[in-house]
């Protein structure tokens, strides 16, 4: 279990170390977390409070008995627009245990790792339940069977809300043009490195000014802000593996561990080496 307190937020996250899932329940005040995106799918609810936040290019607001349902790569952020604030509970559910669960439940659309929601926010009171059911076994340490049970009574009900024929996440529902592509596979291979604007101009082959439009008309974010997206999610994978922040920071690019350590906290207000405590138990 991890916990962080400051004067306007708290935060508790837990992990189950046997599906790899996650649960994070905090309070935020004002701003919450900058735009950021994860590898797995984000299922919760607002438990107090207003909660707004951004995703799939439309602003959301949910309030206690609504469900919030992020599909992985899903851009998101979130903020309190009144002044007492917001608390909410969220599990963080890796692509590869959804799959493999949905696969042995029979619930079709959730064996995908590309299996998208119609909504973002539902208003299901019998849906948030059953989240909240599988958050409080989690947190809660309620053993393997009540786990269990939780779990795949929460699947469940999400099969009803998968979207018939996704898009591709993390693209948009048309192809790239062929210039996109090429930048988006050069930022995904020199991740490490330290890239520059005209570097990736000449990748695209047009100039500064093109590449950007076009970049963020596909992706709705500038080539930096999509590095460091990419950055963010690698170096969490690489943290829940035991790296150490620094050795992270290096692997992926940012200028050292405080510079990794500033971005990884404004996207998940948790620390690099909090995080890699949640996920291995290994001291810093």
């Amino acid at each position: 279990m991890a916990h962080e307190t400051t004067a306007d937020h708290w935060l508790r996250a837990c992990r189950d170390p046997e599906t790899g899932i996650e649960g994070v329940r905090a309070h935020f005040s004002g701003h919450a977390f900058d735009l950021h995106d994860h590898d797995d799918m984000l299922i919760g609810y607002t438990e107090q409070g207003v909660q707004r936040f951004r995703c799939h290019r439309a602003l959301h607001t949910s309030v206690p008995g609504r469900a919030i349902l992020i599909e992985p790569h899903a851009l998101h952020d979130g903020h309190a627009p009144e002044a007492g604030g917001f608390t909410y509970a969220m599990l963080y559910l890796p692509q590869r245990w959804v799959e493999r669960a949905a696969r042995r439940l029979g619930i079709a659309g959730l064996s995908g790792v590309e299996a998208a929601f119609g909504r973002t926010l539902v208003d299901d009171a019998a849906l948030a339940a059953t989240i909240r059911a599988a958050f409080l076994a989690l947190e809660g340490r309620e053993g393997r069977l009540a786990r269990d049970q939780a779990l795949d009574r929460m699947l469940a009900y999400l099969g009803a809300q998968v979207r018939a024929a996704p898009p591709a996440q993390g693209a948009p529902a048309l192809a790239l043009a062929p210039e996109i592509a090429r930048v988006r596979d050069y930022l995904h291979a020199r991740m490490d490195t330290d890239i520059g604007l005209d570097e990736l101009a000449a990748v695209a082959g047009v100039d500064r000014f093109r590449l950007t439009r076009r970049f963020a008309r596909a992706f709705g974010m500038s080539p930096h802000a999509y590095l460091v997206r990419l950055r963010l999610r690698v170096a969490r994978r690489l943290l829940a593996a035991g790296r150490s922040p620094a050795q992270v920071a290096a692997e992926t690019g940012f200028a050292d561990q405080s510079h990794l350590g500033r971005w990884f906290r404004r996207a998940y207000r948790m620390t690099p080496a909090a995080y890699r405590r949640l996920c291995t138990n290994v001291p810093d």
